[in-house]
């Protein structure tokens, strides 16, 4: 008898006082897909991983996002920012009175003038607590894709009802967009990535910066 016989014979002699059951209740899990976790607090632990990715998070109402807005332009040094399409008009009058140079994506901005914009800003479509995640079908006040792919920095605001325990659940809200085949964008933190030595790059797939608004 060869190692592998008397190791495989070892295995069997081991297994069998273990009953044979079905492959779907070998290993049972107590878990339905899209359901909500168990989190006491989603806000406050979506906060917590954002934070983790070295980005900023404030926490305002509802009616203080504009000037949210601005105090974080202001915060990041931003000169000009691109702002889509279906933004609140609250919101854009607040940039465009804060000495920011706002520029409108129609006709579409090319990929030249979108990389010389510093900042972009966006609502977005949900966020995902377990993870820190933050994802844009590009619906109405997110724009194209491009345009939060290419400026340097890039300012989202979250609204409260927005944000879901994990990611199968923030799916859930996705699904529209996936059956549209609308593109999706996945941000956690701002854009960095590391070589085989570690030597961390940042900037590389999208926005450096991110700072996040969320309101409450």
């Amino acid at each position: 008898m060869n190692a592998k016989n008397e190791i495989l014979g070892r295995i069997r002699r081991a297994l069998a006082d273990v009953p044979k059951l079905s492959p779907e209740e070998d290993v049972p899990v107590d878990w339905v897909h899209g359901q909500p976790l168990d989190t006491a607090d989603i806000l406050a632990d979506l906060v917590e991983k954002i934070e983790d990715y070295k980005a900023t998070v404030v926490q305002v109402g509802a009616d203080e996002v504009a000037q949210a807005i601005t105090d974080g332009l202001k915060a990041m040094g931003s000169q000009q920012a691109v702002l889509p399409d279906g933004l609140e008009r609250d919101w854009v009058a607040a940039v465009e009175h804060a000495g920011v140079r706002v520029h409108r994506d129609e006709p579409p901005l090319s990929h030249t003038e979108l990389n010389g914009i510093d900042t972009v800003v966006t609502t977005c479509a949900v966020a995902m607590a377990d993870s820190g995640t933050i994802a844009l079908d590009h619906g109405p006040g997110q724009g194209r894709r491009a345009l939060t792919l290419l400026p340097d920095r890039h300012l989202v605001v979250v609204r409260a009802d927005q944000v879901v325990s994990d990611v199968p659940e923030g799916l859930s809200r996705l699904a529209e967009a996936v059956a549209d085949r609308r593109p999706i964008t996945w941000i956690s933190g701002g854009s960095a990535t590391s070589d085989i030595e570690l030597s961390r790059v940042e900037g590389v797939h999208g926005p450096r910066t991110l700072y996040v608004i969320l309101a409450r």
